[in-house]
């Protein structure tokens, strides 16, 4: 059932860390946000990822293996009728990245997201072998993280071979780049493993257009076409219950011969503009995390913004920035549907 869901595509938010004004794990709140996205009504969630801050990894934090454990517990708890993915994140050298993989598989994740991020120092062939290895322990995610957060540029020639490695079961499309996003999507048409791929995009800037679009190549004089199952998205770990609803039309969209597809991309501009005003592109992405933080703080989701780097905050008309685009599209924001939830859930607190 979770690799048909991986395939037919499905709603992946990445999970934010909740922290206390001391800097330390809020865990009652962590394990709310992880009930807020299965109410949510998304297919999966990523757990050491970006948005849940790499630093978790520092020893002297040693968050990693209880994010995870916190989130798979939840999941768990709401025995839940339908398929759920569980994706940890990955990263660092193979040793490290190995070592995260058999704790992921330890708490019953899917997949491992493998962040090539930090990594610059190794050759190309160096980390397909490092892909490779970490595959063997569980099945992989691939990951074009864009550069300005610590990616690379990536050949068309590493993603070729990239693909053709069995345990990558799917892609995370990164890049904020089309020219790099079409490197991922044209290696994988023109690999043997085409089917065997799940495309997910991970471009925060261009999400709606990037779902409705179909890749279409010729491959050995037959025309070939792919298209992203669906996302992984920090975007979607905010105002999360909108975007359940506004996916399933996507997916409608296209079975419907496109119908409505004008209005999408319409709707696109306006995720995309949301999406700056949490992302911080200006300030080269300083401020991403802290913006997620932000909306969910006022939704009464998160008690504050603090991140583990003091450093990592808000940048300067940040804060105005997310209240134009929650005042300019309401359509697409989800208070209503929060405030309901935290109140089912004091209710269920106080029974």
């Amino acid at each position: 059932m979770i690799p048909d869901l991986l395939y037919s595509g499905t709603v992946i938010p990445a999970h934010p860390l909740a922290l206390g004004p001391d800097r330390q794990l809020d865990e009652r709140r962590q394990r709310r946000l992880t009930r807020y996205y299965i109410a949510s009504g998304v297919g999966g969630v990523a757990v050491g990822v970006h948005t849940t801050q790499f630093a978790i990894r520092d020893p002297k934090i040693g968050l990693y293996e209880t994010v995870l454990r916190l989130a798979a517990e939840e999941i768990d708890a709401a025995q839940l009728a339908r398929p759920f993915i569980k994706v940890a994140g990955l990263c660092g050298p193979t040793a490290q990245a190995a070592d995260e993989a058999r704790t992921a598989l330890k708490y019953g994740y899917h997949l491992g997201l493998l962040s090539l991020g930090g990594l610059n120092h190794l050759s190309e062939g160096e980390l397909i072998a490092h892909v490779r290895t970490v595959s063997e322990i569980i099945p992989v995610f691939g990951f074009y993280l864009q550069p300005s957060v610590g990616g690379r540029i990536l050949s068309y020639r590493f993603w070729e071979q990239l693909v053709e490695i069995p345990g990558v079961k799917a892609i995370k499309t990164a890049p904020f780049n089309r020219y790099q996003t079409l490197d991922v999507v044209r290696a994988v048409c023109h690999s043997s493993r085409c089917d065997d791929i799940a495309l997910y995009t991970g471009n925060d800037d261009n999400i709606v257009a990037d779902l409705l679009t179909a890749y279409r190549f010729t491959v050995n004089g037959r025309g070939v076409t792919k298209r992203f199952a669906g996302g992984l998205l920090g975007h979607w770990s905010v105002w999360t219950s909108r975007v359940v609803p506004l996916f399933d039309r996507i997916k409608k969209c296209i079975i419907e011969d496109y119908s409505g597809a004008e209005q999408l991309l319409t709707e696109g501009i306006a995720v995309t503009d949301m999406n700056a005003a949490l992302f911080d592109p200006s300030n080269a992405f300083h401020g991403s995390i802290a913006g997620i933080h932000e909306v969910l703080r006022r939704q009464g989701l998160l008690e504050g913004i603090w991140c583990l780097d003091e450093a990592e905050t808000l940048s300067p008309g940040q804060l105005e920035e997310i209240d134009r685009v929650a005042a300019a599209y309401p359509q697409l924001t989800d208070d209503d549907f929060v405030k309901a939830f935290l109140e089912k859930e004091k209710n269920i607190v106080n029974a």
